[in-house]
């Protein structure tokens, strides 16, 4: 019983020492935490590159193309639909899509601008 204690008892020293030794190996100061979360700010900054900048510049290009539509121009909704502007006001279009067939659309539906053939 004795032999089993001090072996359980040498045991916790080690164990003790050891979790020391780690922890101290940790913080070695404000570089070690720099390169530890390096890896989370480089993932942070290719996803502002190749996610968050390229969909800022679709919104603003589509915005601008949004603001330079005018009476004549043929769009595509982005329902599929082709047609002809006839009329503009504050946040609708008026698109013709067939011969005497006209439809309110608002300007967020506008998808592109096509070309007339």
């Amino acid at each position: 019983m004795k032999i089993l204690s001090s072996l359980s008892g040498l045991f916790n020293i080690f164990t003790v020492k050891n979790a020391y030794a780690a922890s101290g190996a940790a913080s070695g100061g404000w570089e070690a935490n720099l390169i530890n979360f390096a890896p989370l700010i480089a993932i942070v900054i290719i996803f502002y590159l190749l996610v968050i900048l390229p969909q800022q510049k679709r919104t603003k290009d589509h915005k601008k193309m949004i603001e330079s539509l005018k009476v004549g121009d043929e769009v595509l909704t982005n329902g599929g639909i082709f047609g002809i502007i006839t009329g503009i006001a504050d946040q609708v279009f008026t698109v013709e899509i067939a011969r005497d067939v006209k439809i309110k659309i608002t300007k967020s539906a506008i998808a592109t601008k096509t070309i007339k053939q």
